[in-house]
């Protein structure tokens, strides 16, 4: 556990389960031990226990184990490697300095006003992996619009072809979806041809099942587009058509498996005035007879959307007022109504730990692509959880991440060590400029709130989310209400600075500093004329300074996937 005082060596992750601050390298071992100790019975993660009293419970467990008419011996081994594991010292050193990452960030220029910088990161962690399968996708005046871009990162498994067939052609047939709803996204004639050539595998029978996506006769079209279930549709459409696409089996090379593929995409657009204000006065008319509506409220400080769509393990979160935000859904095994899906269709979960694979192959329930084994495509369905999310100034940061990162740290352990590190880096830029503290800096080094980081009410502007389920008799769509599922950390403001040293002292310079000061050394403006930077180049370099040491931290839990992350600043920041 990281020392109150000891702020020399490394930045600290607050662990949800015990809320405790521990370093990256100790947090496998640490939450190995609270499972252990879930397992044995123990109420508390927090339980101190002796061998003796580990022998006891053991002996107590198996008893009543043994008196159980179906003995299972699968049970009595997770206890009994529980019981080795914590008897055993696995104590970790002190500290260690977080390991490099082989691919330093890079930050992408986007002409959105709700993106004030954008930032990727990845590494292929190479002591587990032999090759990076992730993709990203960053593509700014999407459709043609201004204020739009498109956001996306593919997650690649068993090979990178899928990922990078997805990347490249999953945009256009979004954006052809889009256009035939929406006449202000224009294609090129580049982009048209691609799109045509998809017509001899994409055939009229194919077309017939696309109906299914379709309204139902008599809806008002204006309503749905208002909905944004029209965007949910083209979402679901476009996966559909993609996995099509996949089943070509371009450029594969097994002839038994073929790759396949977790996404999440995001479409951001801005909102025109002109419609916020109208949206505004629509929303405010049911509210006339009450001045405190905070419907009304919500609707005059939004200033775009985030359509979001993920499929498989890779995920969205977002940062609204310090609090952490999970805009899509896991589709693994570790989901019981996936499970249930994947067995009442007649598919086969293993007994693999911690939650058993799909036909002995995949911890996905969902994905684009896996061809060439008909019995493990009839579980993995190529269906999209989709969400829409209006956008104002109290959102902060949106994530993108593959399973990289998600297999050791949770969303609210994302989250704090993201609002940690944007912390860290604007007090170690306060030091390091000499010349004063510009306003725009000041008002970040408030400590937050801890009635925001507590606060357990949901958002209430979230717009429904509509999913596309599928059956093995065929497909057939279901509203659902989509809300989003709200992580309510349980950790004091203060905490999140416990690592950062007061403004205005020497603090040592630990590798977290220095890495810090290696930034900002490069962020000197020649027009500032004394030494300052401008915001926007701040905003650049923390975000990919925040991309870095979110990557730095899950090497160091004990990531064993390829690790990707697009960190976007919105707003909010």
């Amino acid at each position: 556990i990281a020392p109150e005082n000891d702020n020399s060596k490394t930045i600290s992750i607050f662990c949800s389960a015990c809320q405790q601050m521990i370093y990256p390298h100790h947090l496998l071992y640490h939450k190995k031990t609270h499972k252990a100790l879930t397992l044995l019975g123990f109420d508390s993660p927090q339980t101190k226990t002796d061998n003796k009293t580990l022998l006891a419970q053991r002996q107590k467990l198996l008893s009543k184990l043994t008196k159980i008419p179906k003995y299972s011996e699968t049970h009595r081994q997770k206890i009994d490697y529980s019981f080795e594991f914590l008897i055993d010292n696995h104590t970790p050193v002190s500290c260690c300095d977080l390991p490099n990452s082989n691919n330093p960030s890079t930050f992408k220029k986007v002409r959105n006003s709700l993106i004030k910088a954008l930032s990727i990161c990845q590494d292929k962690n190479s002591t587990w992996q032999a090759d990076m399968e992730d993709r990203i996708i960053v593509l700014d005046n999407y459709g043609n619009r201004s204020d739009t871009c498109f956001l996306g990162l593919v997650d690649g498994c068993h090979g990178a072809t899928a990922a990078e067939t997805v990347a490249a052609e999953l945009p256009l047939l979004f954006l052809d979806q889009l256009a035939q709803t929406d006449s202000s996204y224009k294609m090129s004639k580049d982009e048209q041809q691609i799109l045509d050539s998809f017509a001899t595998v994409i055939k009229a029978d194919y077309r017939e099942k696309d109906k299914v996506f379709s309204d139902k006769p008599g809806n008002d079209e204006t309503n749905t587009t208002n909905t944004y279930k029209w965007i949910h549709k083209a979402y679901a459409k476009s996966f559909w058509r993609m996995d099509r696409l996949l089943r070509l089996g371009r450029n594969e090379v097994s002839k038994v498996r073929w790759s396949g593929c977790s996404a999440v995409t995001c479409l951001v657009e801005r909102i025109p005035r002109e419609e916020t204000d109208a949206t505004a006065e629509e929303e405010r008319k049911p509210f006339e007879n009450n001045t405190h509506s905070p419907s009304a409220r919500t609707a005059k400080g939004v200033a775009g959307l985030l359509h979001i769509a993920n499929i498989g393990n890779a995920h969205a979160v977002l940062c609204k007022n310090g609090k952490s935000h999970c805009l899509s859904k896991e589709h693994s095994t570790s989901n019981l109504n996936e499970r249930k899906r994947v067995l009442q269709n007649g598919g086969r979960i293993s007994t693999n730990e911690p939650d058993g694979l799909v036909e002995g192959y995949l911890r996905t329930t969902r994905g684009l692509g896996h061809h060439g084994d008909p019995v493990l495509k009839r579980s993995v369905i190529p269906v999209p959880h989709t969400l829409s999310v209006p956008v104002d100034d109290t959102c902060q940061f949106l994530i993108l991440a593959s399973n990289g990162l998600w297999e050791v740290l949770d969303y609210n352990e994302v989250l704090t060590l993201t609002l940690t590190t944007f912390t860290h880096y604007l007090r170690i830029y306060e030091c390091v400029q000499q010349n004063g503290t510009s306003p725009f800096v000041c008002r970040y080094l408030m400590p937050l709130a801890e009635e925001n980081l507590n606060d357990s009410k949901a958002i209430n502007d979230l717009q429904d989310g509509t999913e596309i389920l599928h059956s093995s008799k065929g497909i057939f769509l279901t509203d659902s209400k989509g809300n989003l599922k709200q992580n309510k950390p349980n950790y004091a403001g203060q905490e999140l600075l416990k690592t950062v040293p007061p403004v205005g002292s020497t603090p040592s310079p630990s590798q977290f500093e220095v890495d810090t000061k290696t930034y900002l050394s490069n962020c000197e403006s020649p027009s500032a004329g004394r030494g300052r930077v401008t915001p926007e180049t701040l905003y650049d370099k923390a975000a990919s300074y925040i991309s870095e040491q979110l990557v730095k931290t899950a090497l160091a839990a004990g990531s064993r996937d390829n690790i990707t992350i697009l960190v976007a600043l919105l707003s909010g920041c």
